[in-house]
């Protein structure tokens, strides 16, 4: 590894929006290659590189994935993809950019898996007949946060994971478990892309790098859908939620039963547990020194302490036996797709923030119906979030009356489907959303200050 290359790669991390490390001084410990993904002599050559970060302060080091072209010479089309420009053995000098972005590079990536594609460190598995093109157009899509999609035409779907770690991807085993049994609500997985590697001992260990599904073309997504309803209300000065034309329930109502109906199906087909008093009052105890936490670097919380204690409290003292499973564990409206059958659910690698060994951990669905009830909140609060209103009063009651309609009629549909409204289980919703709400409180007031008084009005309703 040279230094151009280095130098080139260190500034490409920086600069991406899925890179976590943003703000923190870092510096690349090494790059791991894989087998070239394109032929002997083609051009563009493409391969992926692995980039281990390590970050100054010394507490975290990470693996990424930065796909790579290579071409003769510089193509104006991909300045915005440009990584760097070196000695490549082999290659000569090269221009490199981000492969994602290279439409005859994407390519390899769809050949390799319509062919079950092998090589020593590079594997595509291939679920079921797949009958495309494979000289498909790629076209990278918008709005990831840490992964970066691109759809092949207007019928394949590839997630490339840019944050890599050794093991199955929980959203890859979720999607494999439901392609193998046939079950509907989430996209249809056609397969994956797995690699290996060495770890930091040096052995050569084995994890997923892609998925490819099925692509939702003539979906919306759900907090697109909320936010339109909340505007008609707004614009509606002397109508209640159910008056107005944009009237959500209805859908939170279908999505609650999809989601039910989600949830029964990981439990059929992925592993369960039951939790009892131990494991209740440890999740009671993981949650008060979250809060612990989160009043040390939010003074704020400090005067809703003891009443948001109260419902770990309750937690604690539960001794009724709680069913556990797999879970989506990152739950909320923009994870949702409305499409013309129905509602379903996208993205099952869980909670971005939590450890990778813990995303795929056994928990209760009521967490995920917890998080979906804050979605509600935000989704009815945040055109609010930072500004001043003239009827500013009136519209916080219309956004409160919005977001009780849409979260009982969740919660309805849930309860359809499932046996059970969610909301008799109290205490279990109760803790969980009041840990998402901490959660919230600590992440706005680092990312999004003015958003800060929408998880603290559920702080205070859910302290009282």
């Amino acid at each position: 590894m040279n230094a151009r290359e280095t130098s080139g790669l260190h500034e490409f991390l920086g600069r991406q929006r899925w890179f976590a490390g943003k703000g923190r001084d870092f510096q690349i410990e090494g790059v791991h290659y894989l087998s070239w993904l394109s032929e002997p002599g083609a051009w563009p050559a493409v391969r992926i590189a692995l980039v281990t970060v390590r970050y100054a302060d010394g507490r975290d080091v990470d693996v990424y994935q930065v796909p790579l072209s290579y071409h003769q010479e510089q193509v104006d089309a991909l300045a915005h993809a440009f990584v760097g420009e070196w000695d490549e053995p082999d290659l000569g000098r090269v221009f490199v950019h981000d492969a994602l972005h290279d439409k005859a590079a994407t390519r390899t990536y769809l050949g390799g898996l319509l062919k079950g594609a092998t090589e020593p460190d590079v594997t595509f598995h291939r679920i079921g007949p797949l009958d495309v093109d494979a000289e498909l157009p790629s076209l990278v899509l918008t709005g990831e946060q840490s992964n970066t999609s691109l759809v092949f035409g207007e019928d394949v779907l590839m997630k490339v994971f840019r944050r890599v770690h050794h093991g199955r991807n929980p959203d890859i085993e979720v999607h494999e478990a439901f392609a193998r049994h046939g079950c509907g609500n989430v996209a249809r997985m056609y397969g994956w892309l797995e690699g290996e590697w060495p770890d930091a001992s040096g052995q050569r260990r084995r994890g997923d790098l892609a998925m490819f599904s099925d692509f939702f073309r003539t979906a919306t997504d759900g907090w697109a859908l909320a936010i339109t309803s909340v505007r008609d209300l707004y614009a509606e000065a002397d109508l209640h939620a159910d008056e107005v034309g944009g009237d959500f329930a209805a859908e939170s109502h279908r999505l609650g039963a999809t989601t039910a109906e989600v949830h029964a199906d990981l439990a059929r087909y992925l592993p369960t547990d039951v939790w009892g008093p131990a494991e209740l009052q440890e999740l009671a105890n993981t949650m008060r020194a979250r809060l612990d936490d989160a009043v040390e670097a939010v003074p704020a919380l400090a005067p809703y302490a003891d009443g948001l204690r109260r419902a770990y409290d309750a937690l604690a003292a539960t001794t009724t036996p709680t069913p556990v499973q797999r879970i989506h564990g990152d739950f909320h409206l923009g994870q949702t797709m409305r499409t013309v059958g129905g509602w379903r659910i996208i993205d099952f690698e869980g909670e971005p923030a939590r450890p990778w060994a813990e995303r795929g951990r056994l928990d209760s669905p009521i967490r995920d119906v917890a998080a979906m009830l804050r979605s509600f909140d935000y989704a009815a609060q945040h055109l609010l979030a930072g500004h001043d209103h003239p009827d500013e009063h009136q519209l916080a009651y219309r956004a409160t009356e919005w977001a009780e309609r849409n979260r009982s009629a969740f919660c309805e549909g849930y309860g359809e489907v499932a046996g059970a409204d969610p909301r008799e289980n109290a205490v279990l919703l109760r803790a969980y959303e009041t840990d998402k709400a901490v959660y919230e409180v600590v992440y706005e007031a680092r990312t999004r200050p003015d958003w800060i008084g929408i998880p603290l009005t559920a702080v205070r309703r859910l302290a009282s």
